[in-house]
Parts: C-alpha cells; sequence; structure tokens
C-alpha cells in the first residue's frame, strides 16, 4: 500500500507537473487570444466610429445640398434683378425721357428671365389657340365663339409652368364653345 501511495503520489506529482508544464504554453495562448481579442475589439471600435463619421458627413452633405440646391439659381437671377431694379429707377426719374426706351429695357429684362428659367429647367405653357387640355389648363370660364374652334383656348389669363416636364401651375383659360 505504500507503493500505491507512493506510485499515487508519483502519478498526481507526474500529472500535476505535466499540468503545469502546459500552463506556460496555455498561458501564452490564453494571453495571445486576449491579446488578439483586443486588437480586433480596437478595430471594430475604429471601424464603427469611422461609420459614423461617414454617416455624419453625407447627413451633413444632404444639408448643404438641401440649403444651397438654388445657389446657382439665384446668381443667375441676380442680373435680372439688377436689371428690373435699374428700369423701375429710370421709370420713376421726373424728367421721365422714352418711354419706349424702359419699356425695351423691360422687354430686354424679362427675355433674361425666361433665359434663365429655361436653363433651370422651367418652361412656360401658353396655350392660346390650342385645344383645350384639363391636365395642363384651368379653365375660368367658357364662352360662346362662332370664330373659334369649340374647346379650344381663346384667351390666357396667367400662363402656366412646367419644371423639368412636371407641371408646377395650370394655365388659367377661357375656354370658347359652340353658340348657341
Amino acid at each position: 500500500m505504500a507503493d500505491e501511495n507512493t506510485t499515487g503520489a508519483a502519478g498526481e506529482s507526474g500529472a500535476e507537473a505535466g499540468a503545469q508544464a502546459e500552463l506556460p504554453a496555455g498561458g501564452d495562448e490564453l494571453a495571445a487570444a486576449r491579446a488578439e481579442a483586443e486588437a480586433l475589439r480596437d478595430q471594430l471600435l475604429r471601424v464603427q466610429a469611422e461609420a459614423e463619421n461617414v454617416r455624419r458627413r453625407a447627413q451633413r452633405d444632404v444639408e448643404n445640398a438641401h440649403k444651397f440646391a438654388l445657389e446657382k439659381f439665384t446668381g443667375e437671377l441676380l442680373p435680372v434683378l439688377d436689371s428690373l431694379e435699374k428700369a423701375v429707377e429710370i421709370a420713376r426719374k421726373p424728367d421721365l425721357g422714352d418711354v419706349a426706351a424702359i419699356a425695351e429695357g423691360v422687354e430686354l429684362s424679362l427675355r433674361m428671365f425666361l433665359g434663365v428659367m429655361a436653363k433651370a429647367g422651367i418652361e412656360q405653357v401658353n396655350p392660346l389657340g390650342e385645344p383645350f387640355d384639363p391636365q395642363r389648363h384651368e379653365a375660368m370660364a367658357m364662352v360662346p365663339n362662332p370664330h373659334a374652334e369649340p374647346n379650344s383656348v381663346m384667351d390666357v389669363m396667367q400662363k402656366g409652368y412646367l419644371l423639368n416636364g412636371r407641371l408646377v401651375r395650370a394655365a388659367m383659360v377661357v375656354v370658347s364653345k359652340a353658340p348657341g
């Protein structure tokens, strides 16, 4: 029995020695695994921070796009505004000269304005003489007219406008109807 105890003790000592021999190796693996986990955690935090920065930057870009979407359009309208202000200034002078010159200046301003609008994709709907289209026209009245085609636009009270082909404002029109 003493042999068994000795053998048992020796067996246990051998197992403990083996476990202790493996422990330093396991400890190295554990430390390496912890270091790798910490590196992955750090990498994850950096990726999350970068994703948040990209989201914030995109949100800021969208806000700026909304804020300054009309910047170019506004810049193109300013010369038209200057021209109209000059026309008003000249028209208010007490020694008003040639009214035709003022009218010509205002017409030039109007052409400039329509050019800027066309560049921005805005076009007028002036349906005079065309068939009435309820998709683009708003009938203000129907008037009997023997000289006009029934259901055609015989007068435009207010022009309509399209923005890139989409109706922004319908033209207000007077529509002809058959007499009787």
